[in-house]
């Protein structure tokens, strides 16, 4: 038996029983928890080889990259099964070839399309058994090359291939690791490796629902095409604009005929006229829209961005999803930025709904998950130190006594002090605390709902309602306001056994009144721009603040 054979034997005996030992324990030494990593010794040559490769690919990788993360978990991984390979074989005529689990997960690879990931990345030379030869140092760089592969994919499955930070560094979401080595062995162990792969993607319905969408680009059956209105004036029926024949072909609305005894030179008519403004009256309410048939940006916007939704779109969609909880929670709140909108999930029933005022592209509200733990009613408001700085201390500098007629008061050290008494060309005012007494021109309404945070973001109520009625309600300082928030609390109390909306309404007046929640409520702040009814259709909104075209950037790089 040839030493290469040899070496080819004992690998496939290694991958038959693979040892599942983790290279990183936990122990307790005099007290104190600590982690022991385990290297077990090399007992082949190519073992040795492939530890020998690993050990400079892990010096040579740069700390905080994610190829140093990588090669030293594989370093780990492998050590503690004396670097033997897991996905090699030998073939009836002694050729090298990949176990027969390797090519389930090759397969995988190749049709990750339909996941929305690119074969590319996965499907590399490094992994081309055809190229190895008999090599030693070649079949063990492959060996490492395809559980490298594998460990790509399950983490780009499990948690997405961007981190949340790199599209927007407001966006507190902890992006989800799997743990390699126990990955490793599971495939290995696996009499159907890629389902265990295929499972590590979300599991919620729209998600689901996204991805039998991406399939139809594949199979033919969606032209990823696109017609896109041009912003302009405000559009109200009866005007004539020359975008009206775009938005019959986005809404699918007939031209008028033109009559037979029109002249050759007859153009169409470009008039708003009722069968568009019904059109764009269905469109508007599908979409939680105020249904007024007027065409504005808001309108413009959802209209683009329903009729663009690429691949590209559904792709970056799919990607949130994968920084999304597993577990959203039987009774929680969502908040969808793009949308508007909030609900209330009660076992995956819509317990109720209502619009929403989010924060300006300059003031964004921020994406993350957390837990409404209080209600305040009466509340303070704290103005932050931003607005404290650009907002403020202009109108105090013009006008020492502005701080009374806002209701307002400055505290110093806790206590209250003159405002008008201060020097304002001489003083910073981030040395002080502003905040508006409670009161029906407070800025919070009488109601706030609290999940501490380290944005300092909540939902409140708000005594601006006017602008709930507009289509586009993107206009907070990041905050994000209730429409109607006892209806919205009544609704939230349902599991709280001694608290109704009416207790807190019967708490209104001039002192700030806190109360604590028994059961703590899931509250999850997205931003979607495509949304999956339970039919399979799919409602568009717009990019409010550019984050989605971001994302397709970074995905697309």
């Amino acid at each position: 038996m040839s030493k290469l054979k040899a070496l080819l034997l004992a690998s496939t005996v290694a991958f038959a029983s693979p040892v599942a030992v983790l290279a990183q324990e936990v122990v307790t030494v005099a007290g104190i928890e600590a982690t022991r990593v385990v290297i077990a010794p090399p007992k082949t040559e190519l073992a040795r080889i492939i530890k020998a490769g690993l050990s400079k690919s892990y010096a040579d990788a740069q700390k905080g990259t994610r190829a140093y993360e990588q090669t030293q978990k594989l370093y780990f991984f492998y050590g503690a099964r004396h670097f033997e390979p897991l996905w090699l074989s030998e073939g009836a005529y002694g050729q090298v070839e990949f176990s027969a689990n390797a090519e389930k997960i090759i397969d995988v690879f190749k049709q990750s399309e339909l996941e929305g990931f690119r074969p590319s990345d996965y499907i590399t030379p490094e992994i081309d058994v055809t190229q190895i030869g008999k090599d030693p140092a070649s079949l063990a760089a492959l060996e490492t090359a395809f559980s490298a592969a594998a460990i790509r994919y399950a983490q780009d499955a499990f948690g997405g291939r961007i981190n949340p930070l790199a599209v927007n560094d407001t966006w507190t979401i902890t992006p989800k690791k799997i743990n390699e080595a126990e990955l490793l062995v599971k495939l290995a162990d696996s009499s159907d490796p890629g389902k265990v792969l295929l499972a590590l993607s979300p599991t919620q319905p729209e998600f689901l629902g996204l991805k039998s969408a991406l399939a139809k680009f594949y199979d033919g059956s969606v032209i990823d095409a696109a017609i896109t209105i041009p912003d302009g004036k405000l559009l109200k029926p009866g005007m004539t604009d020359e975008r009206v024949t775009l938005l019959r072909q986005r809404l699918d609305v007939p031209e008028p005929e033109i009559p037979e005894t029109a002249g050759a030179e007859a153009a169409v008519d470009i008039t708003y006229d009722e069968p568009l403004v019904e059109a764009v009256k269905t469109f508007q309410e599908g979409l939680g829209l105020n249904a007024d048939g007027a065409i504005g940006p808001a309108t413009i916007a959802a209209l683009n961005g329903g009729s663009a939704t690429t691949k590209e779109d559904i792709i970056a969609n799919m990607e949130r999803w994968r920084w999304e909880p597993d577990d959203y929670g039987d009774f929680e709140v969502t908040v969808n930025i793009p949308e508007f909108r909030l609900w209330i999930m009660n076992k995956d029933e819509v317990h109720y709904t209502t619009r929403v005022v989010v924060g300006t592209p300059k003031h964004q509200t921020p994406v993350f998950n957390n837990e409404i733990k209080h209600i305040v009613v009466n509340p303070y408001w704290n103005v932050p130190a931003s607005i404290a700085v650009n907002e403020i201390k202009p109108h105090l500098l013009a006008n020492p006594g502005y701080l009374s007629g806002q209701n307002m008061e400055m505290l110093y050290g806790g206590k209250v002090v003159n405002a008008s008494a201060i020097d304002w060309t001489q003083t910073n005012i981030n040395q002080f605390n502003i905040r508006q007494k409670p009161g029906p021109g407070n800025a919070l309404g009488q109601v706030k709902f609290l999940f501490p945070n380290e944005h300092d973001v909540y939902l409140h109520d708000t005594p601006s309602k006017s602008l709930f009625s507009r289509s586009f309600r993107a206009y907070s300082h990041g905050c994000v306001r209730v429409e109607n928030p006892l209806d919205f609390a009544d609704a939230l109390l349902k599991l709280e056994p001694d608290m109704t909306a009416e207790t807190l309404k019967a708490a209104f007046g001039p002192k700030e009144r806190w109360f604590n929640l028994k059961n703590k409520i899931p509250v999850h702040i997205s931003y979607f721009t495509l949304r999956v009814d339970a039919d399979g259709t799919i409602r568009s909104y717009g990019d409010v603040y550019g984050l989605n075209q971001r994302l397709k950037e970074l995905l697309a790089e």
